[in-house]
């Protein structure tokens, strides 16, 4: 046998080495038959996490590279699977997720007849991906891949890769070099005078204030945020629907979240004369509103490492770079002042008297004096999310994570993935009935690979934000009917997930008590579906 044929290796093989190199030894995926060829005989050293609809798939995924702010790699079956999967990719691109996603599709040598599972798959997520790429031979598959890679974590969004079943076991050619780099150095550093013009914007304001968006919440940002407010001595809101936490929620100069319609806004912002934004677009909102964000003479500037968000900000001044270098050397620049902020008000709530119905902020409060201050909270109660917000302050960096698009599905994979990666965090996931719905499939992955996930669910039988947002459009009634008789923990327990249904305060609390304090050693999921009145208003 020739010696050259012996030592000939397979596009797989090759692809397999590259995805060592980059640590994608973790595969998310919902296979079909043309990823078989990928899949067979996988190495040992790579693990394969079963999620039973692509979008937990693509949700899973997502919670793992929030966690380890590393790629995550995403195998989907051709049209059926990358179709399914556009929502989610959408989500993971507003969430800044970095996920390497490799698609399948049919054999090259038939392509052009259509055959059966051939998919047109150029374009179909849209925008969403940050890179999308078909290469042309076989041989350039390893190589489109890596670059995937570099895509995924410099751009932080979902880059695609189609890969045709037959390219797996296709020859590789070592003498061709990959057409992406080994390692690329990024880093985007504020110039001095940009930083010296912003601080003589804050100098000369004389009650600024600072709003943290999504883009500051790593450790590093909330310190040097941390510096920058206490130098100034003045409030810092959190941003409207912000992904994120970008701020410790129980310091004492937090004054809370923005909020999403321009004439609350500009009533909230009223009093400052400058606004400086850091690690979110100015200003993200829900409603439409007409009228400016802020009122006349207040001056806004910004700072985020999202090109995107720069662009978009209708602000005077605009950094297009690192949050929490920019923020330190801003802070180094700027003389201690004392402002006149007020103290900030926390909600309270008493527990329901007996015989009294609960309510979400009944639940909110009992997890709020339970919760250990490093446990991440992952949300999606659309009608219950401004009590959350109010009961529930972020203390640690990454101690909040919500849909950044707005998408349902989002909150149950992603706390599994989350929680896989962070095994030493406790994971709570915060949802409504109707929203569990979207990704419930995913309590099975969460019971089978035993991640040891507290999902709590609201569980008041009606769309209520949207009950709500029919109100205030006239309609006495909505056109949409109730679900009372859905059962989610019957669900749950169906996919083998332990569950429970609460109907009483001291049940819950009797519950909360004994799985909380022991929530981050826990190796197996349980789902609390909370029975609760829906709440008669909704004020975003």
């Amino acid at each position: 046998m020739n010696t050259a044929a012996k030592a000939a290796r397979t596009i797989r093989e090759q692809t397999i080495d590259v995805l060592r190199r980059y640590e994608l030894i973790t595969i998310f995926s919902n296979p079909g038959s043309t990823e078989v060829g990928f899949l067979a005989n996988l190495p040992a050293d790579f693990e394969f996490i079963l999620g039973l609809h692509e979008g937990s798939v693509v949700g899973m995924a997502t919670g793992h590279a929030l966690a380890t702010c590393r790629p995550a790699l995403v195998l989907l079956h051709t049209a059926a699977g990358y179709g399914n999967a556009v929502s989610a990719i959408a989500t993971a691109r507003a969430n800044r997720a970095p996920l390497v996603v490799v698609v399948g599709q049919q054999d090259r040598r038939h392509l052009a007849y259509e055959p059966f599972l051939a998919g047109r798959l150029a374009g179909l997520a849209g925008q969403y991906p940050v890179w999308e790429y078909v290469p042309p031979r076989a041989q350039d598959v390893p190589g489109a891949v890596a670059r995937a890679w570099h895509e995924a974590r410099d751009r932080r969004g979902p880059a695609v890769v189609v890969v045709p079943m037959d390219d797996w076991s296709a020859l590789a050619d070592e003498h061709v070099a990959p057409a992406s780099p080994m390692d690329v150095h990024t880093g985007r550093k504020a110039s001095d005078d940009a930083i010296a013009q912003l601080s003589e914007l804050l100098a000369e304001a004389e009650t600024p204030c600072l709003v943290a968006g999504a883009g500051n919440d790593t450790p590093e940002g909330w310190a040097a945020l941390v510096k920058l407010a206490e130098r100034l001595d003045c409030p810092v809101f959190q941003e409207a629907f912000g992904a994120r936490a970008g701020f410790p929620q129980d310091h004492r100069l937090f004054a809370g979240h923005l909020p999403a319609i321009r004439s609350r806004l500009r009533s909230v912002l009223s009093p400052y004369d400058a606004v400086l934004v850091i690690g979110a677009a100015a200003f993200r909102q829900y409603v439409y509103d007409s009228g400016d964000f802020t009122a006349p003479g207040t001056r806004i500037a910004v700072i985020t490492d999202d090109i995107e968000e720069a662009h978009r900000s209708p602000a005077e001044r605009v950094l297009h770079a690192d949050p929490a270098d920019t923020v330190r050397r801003l802070t180094a620049r700027l003389s201690a002042r004392t402002g006149a902020t007020p103290p900030v008000l926390r909600n309270g709530l008493a527990p329901p008297t007996d015989g009294e119905p609960l309510r979400a902020a009944h639940v909110l409060a009992a997890l709020a004096e339970r919760l250990a201050p490093d446990t991440v909270v992952v949300e999606e109660t659309p009608s219950s999310r401004p009590d959350l917000h109010a009961l529930l302050p972020v203390r640690k960096p990454l101690g909040f994570l919500s849909a950044a698009m707005g998408g349902l599905g989002f909150a149950m994979p992603t706390a599994i993935g989350f929680r896989r990666a962070t095994p030493d965090r406790p994971v709570v996931a915060i949802l409504g009935d109707g929203s569990s719905l979207y990704s419930v499939q995913a309590l099975w992955s969460a019971a089978h690979y035993g991640v040891g996930v507290l999902f709590i669910v609201l569980a008041n039988g009606r769309y209520a934000i949207m009950d709500r947002l029919s109100e205030k459009e006239g309609s006495p009634a909505p056109a949409w009917p109730a679900f009372t008789e859905l059962s989610v923990s019957a669900l749950a327990r169906g996919l083998g997930c332990p569950a429970e249904r609460v109907e009483h305060q001291a049940e819950l609390v009797s519950i909360l008590d004994k799985i909380l304090p022991d929530l981050s050693d826990r190796h197996e999921p349980l789902l609390l579906e909370v029975a609760v009145e829906a709440d008669p208003t909704y004020m975003s």
